[in-house]
């Protein structure tokens, strides 16, 4: 038996009304292909695909219209979200207040957008939670949505009927910048989806106005305005060789990353913490917190992590601290963090949006394309209409001045005319007068009519037809259209102007990876090792004790030298005190520091973090020593400080248990720490050297210890214009780092000394000279005090230091002078 074919009856709903209405029959599978491709079809032109030109998909067009023909533009007050909804299910969007609803909530997220479209009152949601029913929430349009809007009266662009043919509403927005790029959007059709990523308005704008400029620009110019997308969340993006293929193709994959900061926690001692300050796009506290729970409680992949707080408010913003347990790595384990949770995540580039009704996927550059050639059209269509509006305006003033020529005849014909139809007739034909002039000057009151009105007319004759010259040289000339549009958009950039917020690494994401993966044990164990302070004002620890520390590091892309100032023994979980030139001692976990690379034997210094990330120091405030604390500080005298007036103190190691900061002396005003030094209790001198080129030195013994409120005692005798350059605790017995020697140098000369050269003297008493100045030398600027000295000079350089001089009180050798002057060590 044959197979029935399946067949659906069609009837032309045209033919009901006539008689003999028509019947089709048509294949099952030829009708649902039909209607599934007309269904595509629908979703993919009015409701999940933006326009390139505005950047909007039709329902948040028909939100932004209907606000602003409702009137609740920026200056009106805020009105209820529902009222808005209601109004645009109502005319032009009957597809449900809650898409409604969920659309408009997103042009008020500031997370979500990077120039909000509508401003919000109240509850509009967070990356973690949805918003507040539509009868607790209002807005009303942002002052940027009205320049998507601000034309729309000047028959810029096409307007179609409504859903119900009562209405028109606008085919596309003039749309004055580039809203799209900007704000980015996402939506899924039938069989395709677009996610498109946000920018940097400034930037995109800049790049725009560029290719108005250079039509045959290259990506790669382009990218010079917009290195890359611009995220209202912030964070970090990765691989910018992915955001090129992405911005060629318009198909692509970045790498976000949350920005971090690692530092000690506040109020513990040797713990540390990770503080999330901005987040990935997208991307909650909530929604990582849930992640870290799960990853250490269910898969046990994440551990290390002792708690989580989310501390995020409307003042500080973004704040999720993640404490680590004591001992842990906190680099390692946000290493691990990236990987495990939404800390790091990717984002699909697919900018398929609508061109001329076409779904098409555009590149960086096609993108700017269609968008400008949409304002030049809106700006063609707004000038035609701005210059036939003068052009009508020009007709009745000219038609209004005829009359006034002979006015008194004007209104003779009008008084005799027997009605408004014989006296339009007779101005017509007596002063030659179009109707529509004759019509004006009807109804035209007399009080207008007067000697001052025809001042006036003229006036504003003579302006039209500038204006209507300067519109036609619009119209005319492509290359004055193409420098409007380029001042208007420049204009708002100016009116708008946006700072970057997400930071962006470059290269290939691969190798950007690979080079952020921190190196290390999660878990770091209490082992010994050395806190280094360089001359510069670097801190730093090696990973244990270290056979030998050098001099050089590595800075801003380039080997720069710097030498060691102090050295402290410490364990990877202690602390140490950081002291300041203004008489505040800091107490400063080791294990943040970061960790010297030993090469060959030895630990460079390369890398050290400056002191002011670990301590916060006011304008003109360095630090200036640094002492042990615990077990490593058992046994020692205390600090020895030394001011910039001459003024000596041994600080006593009774440090405050609880506080973490506490002044070491009380200084006078204008007086401020040259040095600190940490006394062994060995055989140690004190040692000044002024710049005017005296050096002082007497035995430690002098100096009583004293407590934290004491101000120290007269250490050397200064005359007027003096200060104090140098101040050390010298080791005389130390013969496993040498001799001890006296660097001095004035800027043109720089003379080494051995110490011992140099006779001991009483305490508060002026030395004895240690430079002798040569012609237009008149101080020294750099001065220094110990072992296997190392220096620098202010272009980075290392310097060669001169021979031994033995006279104590001689000129330097010639030479540019070392601007950092410091040691070299060997382990103790």
């Amino acid at each position: 038996m044959a197979r029935r074919k399946s067949t659906v009856t069609r009837v032309d709903p045209s033919a009901f009304d006539q008689p003999g209405a028509q019947v089709f029959e048509n294949p099952v599978k030829t009708e649902m292909e039909d209607s599934y491709l007309e269904y595509a079809y629908s979703v993919i032109h009015s409701r999940a695909l933006p326009d390139a030109r505005d950047g909007l998909k039709p329902v948040h067009r028909r939100i932004l219209y209907s606000m602003n023909q409702n009137g609740y533009r920026p200056t009106h007050a805020y009105v209820k979200s529902s009222r808005v909804v209601g109004d645009v299910m109502g005319r032009y969007h009957p597809h449900g207040d809650t898409a409604i609803y969920d659309a408009m909530v997103r042009l008020a997220q500031d997370f979500s957008m990077n120039v909000p479209l509508v401003d919000g009152h109240g509850n509009f949601g967070s990356p973690d939670d949805g918003p507040a029913a539509s009868r607790y929430t209002e807005a009303r349009m942002s002052p940027e949505a009205m320049l998507l809007v601000g034309e729309l009266g000047e028959e810029t662009v096409d307007f179609r009927p409504n859903y119900d043919g009562s209405l028109e509403e606008p085919t596309v927005l003039p749309a004055a910048f580039p809203n799209l790029l900007v704000n980015g959007t996402s939506g899924i059709a039938v069989g395709m989806a677009t996610n498109m990523i946000p920018h940097n308005l400034g930037e995109v704008i800049a790049a725009a106005r560029w290719l108005i400029t250079h039509p045959g620009a290259s990506l790669d110019k382009l990218m010079e305005f917009v290195p890359g997308p611009d995220l209202p969340t912030g964070g970090m993006l990765l691989g910018l060789d992915e955001v090129r293929r992405a911005y060629e193709t318009g198909r692509g994959v970045v790498r976000m990353r949350a920005q971090v900061q690692t530092g000690p926690l506040e109020g513990s001692r040797g713990r540390q913490a990770i503080t999330v300050t901005e987040l990935p796009y997208g991307v909650g506290p909530e929604k990582v917190i849930e992640k870290i729970t799960d990853e250490v409680n269910k898969s046990k992949r994440l551990t290390g992590i002792a708690d989580v707080k989310d501390l995020t408010d409307r003042e500080n913003g973004t704040r999720l601290v993640i404490e680590c347990k004591v001992g842990v790595n906190p680099q390692a384990l946000l290493a691990d963090l990236y990987r495990l949770t939404p800390l790091e995540q990717s984002f699909g580039i697919n900018n398929l949006v609508l061109v001329d009704g076409k779904p098409r996927t555009l590149g960086l550059k096609e993108l700017l394309e269609v968008f400008l050639a949409h304002r030049y059209e809106v700006v063609t269509r707004r000038t035609r209409y701005r210059r036939r509006k003068r052009e009508e305006r020009l007709h009745l003033v000219e038609g209004l001045l005829k009359a006034l020529l002979d006015i008194d005849k004007v209104i003779r014909l009008i008084r005799g005319s027997d009605n408004a139809q014989a006296a339009k007739d007779g101005l017509m034909k007596q002063f030659k007068l179009s109707e529509i002039q004759a019509t004006y000057i009807l109804d035209t009151p007399l009080r207008r009519l007067t000697k001052y009105d025809k001042i006036e007319l003229e006036a504003e004759q003579e302006r039209l037809r500038e204006e209507i010259a300067e519109l036609s040289t619009i119209l005319d000339d492509d290359t004055v259209l193409k420098k409007l549009v380029s001042k208007e958009l420049g204009q708002i950039a100016k009116d708008f102007p946006t700072e970057r917020r997400t930071a962006l690494v470059d290269g290939d994401l691969k190798e950007v990876l690979a080079a952020s993966k921190p190196a290390g044990p999660l878990e770091i164990a209490d082992d010994p090792c050395q806190v280094i302070l360089s001359a510069t004002g670097l801190v730093a620890r090696t990973a244990a004790e270290s056979e030998e520390v050098t001099e050089t590091r590595r800075r801003s892309g380039r080997v720069r030298h710097d030498a060691v100032a102090a050295v402290v023994h410490s364990t990877a979980r202690g602390q140490v005190l950081l002291v300041t030139s203004a008489g505040r001692a800091v107490k400063t976990d080791v294990l943040p520091l970061p960790v010297l690379p030993e090469q060959a034997g030895t630990v460079s210094l390369r890398g050290g973090m400056p002191a002011r990330e670990l301590v916060p120091l006011a304008k003109g405030e360095r630090v200036v020593g640094i002492a042990p604390l615990g077990e490593q500080a058992a046994g020692s005298p205390g600090l020895a400080l030394g001011t910039r007036r001459g003024v000596v103190k041994v600080c006593a190691p009774e440090w405050p248990v609880r506080a973490d900061e506490f002044d070491v002396i009380s200084l006078k005003d204008g007086d401020e720490v040259v040095a600190a030094s940490w006394l062994t209790g060995g055989a140690e001198t004190f040692a000044f050297v002024s710049s005017q080129a005296a050096l002082l030195r007497f035995d430690a013994s002098l100096v009583r210890p004293q407590g934290l409120k004491g101000g120290g005692m007269a250490g050397m005798n200064l005359s007027a214009d003096a200060h104090v350059v140098f101040f050390g605790a010298i080791r005389t017995d130390d013969a496993e780092h040498g001799e001890p020697m006296v660097v001095t140098a004035t800027g043109s000369s720089v003379k080494m000394t051995p110490f011992a050269e140099y006779p001991a003297k009483g305490r508060a008493t002026a030395g004895v000279r240690a430079h002798r100045f040569l012609k237009g030398e008149n101080e020294l600027v750099v001065a220094w005090i110990g072992p296997r000295p190392a220096g620098s000079a202010k272009n980075g350089d290392a310097v060669e230091l001169p021979e031994p001089d033995p006279r104590r009180d001689g000129s330097g050798a010639a030479h540019p002078g070392p601007d950092v002057v410091g040691h070299m060590i060997e382990r103790g």
